[in-house]
């Protein structure tokens, strides 16, 4: 609505709401609302004519009500005591559905994850900055940036991308059975892996897992478990790897 028509609007409808709560105009109601409206109001407002013909034609028009409902608050929810828990033995124990609860954890299955490195099952601890890598049930400590021709300690490409070279994966050229599955446990944070990598990698017939180091140590333990040590396998870096720095 323009502010030209408001000044049009506001004594019409004075007028339509004087006349409908009249009681002698009520005989005339169909009279005013086709004759006054139309040839004060819609000669003038055209243009905006659609917006309201709706609402102030005869069979459309609402009447107005000075009826205040009483809004009270809903009623406080009730608490419902079900009694002391059940003895009977027809209750389901949750704990027995676990069908991985009676199985072993591998031995080399992460305990913990530490700032410079990671404890075993096994009871092995890696320190000192050096990352793990866990494949057919042995455990190898991992220093994938000494590969490196600069002697850098970096891990990430100009396109901040994960990158090492060939010579980091020798190990998955010589073993065999090869595992089916490699997590990659990259650190703090998890990174896009560089096309060069990857490649490596999937050329050896090895399908890939990126997560950060916490998450990738989770679900290594749960899918070695689940599906033996000698199809998955796993390369974590330190939780605390820092870029040009290291551990």
């Amino acid at each position: 609505m323009t502010s030209k028509s408001c000044p049009i609007l506001r004594p019409i409808t004075q007028q339509l709401v004087f006349h409908l709560f009249n009681s002698q105009g009520k005989a005339n109601h169909h009279h005013f609302c086709s004759n006054t409206i139309h040839k004060s109001y819609w000669s003038r407002n055209r243009h905006c004519s659609h917006l309201y013909h709706g609402c102030l034609t005869p069979f459309g028009t609402r009447s107005l009500s000075t009826y205040k409902k009483n809004l009270q608050y809903s009623s406080k929810v009730q608490k419902y005591d079900r009694g002391p828990q059940s003895s009977e033995d027809t209750q389901t124990d949750f704990g027995t559905l676990d069908i991985l609860a009676n199985t072993p954890a591998p031995s080399t299955s992460i305990d913990a994850c530490l700032w410079d490195g990671f404890h075993l099952n096994n009871g092995v601890k890696i320190t000192g900055g050096m990352g793990v890598l866990l494949i057919g049930g042995k455990a190898f400590s991992w220093q994938p940036w000494i590969a490196r021709k600069d002697n850098q300690k970096k891990l990430l490409n100009e396109k901040r991308q994960w990158e090492v070279e060939d010579e980091t994966w020798g190990i998955f050229e010589v073993s065999w059975p090869r595992p089916d599955l490699l997590i990659l446990g990259l650190g703090k944070e998890m990174h896009l892996l560089s096309p060069k990598t990857s490649s490596k990698i999937y050329s050896l017939g090895i399908r890939l897992e990126i997560q950060d180091t916490r998450n990738a140590a989770a679900q290594f333990n749960l899918l070695a478990t689940e599906r033996g040590i000698n199809n998955v396998a796993a390369a974590l870096i330190p939780i605390g790897w820092k870029e040009d720095d290291g551990v």
